[in-house]
């Protein structure tokens, strides 16, 4: 029973690959949903039937707790830190969200929708006019000139992204981390906590300046310059 359980616990944890990816942000009182084509809702998630969806949550203030009664599942999302939760959806049609920790005097307004759809309408859905221009990524490259990251990624003074995400980084100290989502989110916020071999700490921290959705559109950037072809990178952190 413990191996059969233990199975069941790894494979709950881990998404398929390839799973749908959709990011959404906690706030007093809405889910703020994104999608790595741009779209944006509020309390509105829409996801293809059959196809595995990974939703990557990250709260802006207090503890929320993002449940879908009728998927059996719910995660809490925590303030500082990312949560991630898997499903496949197996029924068209629509279903109850709400937030299952109380999260202050309007928790019983944090409510939603998740919308299941066909495949080919969820395609349709994405593409239509409602669209929200700019992909993640591109949104992501625009902070990262704006915060002038490339002063000193790009040029050497410090490592560089190219080929960075899913790999194993370096520190100074012999370690060796993954860079994942929380690895970049972390860099970015305290880039003092894990110092890349060969490199000195000159980043500024971005604790206060950056919201949760913005830090999302940097890691969609940075996730992107991992399937960059033809070019050669060390592995970094922001």
């Amino acid at each position: 029973m413990f191996l059969w359980g233990a199975a069941l616990f790894v494979r709950n944890g881990v998404p398929p690959a390839g799973a749908t990816e959709i990011f959404v942000v906690g706030k007093q009182w809405m889910w703020k949903i994104q999608y790595p084509d741009g779209r944006r809702d509020i309390n509105e998630l829409h996801v293809p039937v059959g196809v595995p969806t990974k939703l990557t949550m990250a709260s802006e203030d207090v503890i929320h707790d993002f449940a879908i009664p009728a998927f059996r599942i719910k995660k809490d999302v925590v303030p500082g830190h990312y949560t991630t939760l898997w499903f496949t959806a197996t029924k068209t049609g629509r279903y109850h969200l709400y937030c299952d920790q109380y999260c202050g005097t309007s928790h019983s307004a944090m409510v939603g929708w998740v919308t299941v759809m066909e495949p080919a309408q969820y395609s349709q859905w994405l593409s239509g006019s409602g669209g929200g221009g700019k992909s993640l990524a591109a949104t992501g490259a625009d902070l990262y000139k704006q915060y002038a990251c490339n002063t000193c990624h790009d040029i050497g003074r410090g490592p560089s992204f190219v080929g960075l995400y899913g790999t194993s980084v370096k520190l100074s100290n012999g370690q060796t981390v993954l860079a994942d989502d929380a690895y970049i989110r972390e860099s970015i916020l305290n880039p003092s906590a894990k110092i890349v071999a060969g490199y000195t700490p000159l980043m500024p921290t971005f604790q206060g300046q950056l919201g949760e959705e913005q830090i999302l559109q940097l890691t969609a950037y940075i996730k992107s310059l991992a399937k960059t072809e033809g070019v050669e990178g060390k592995a970094a952190k922001p």
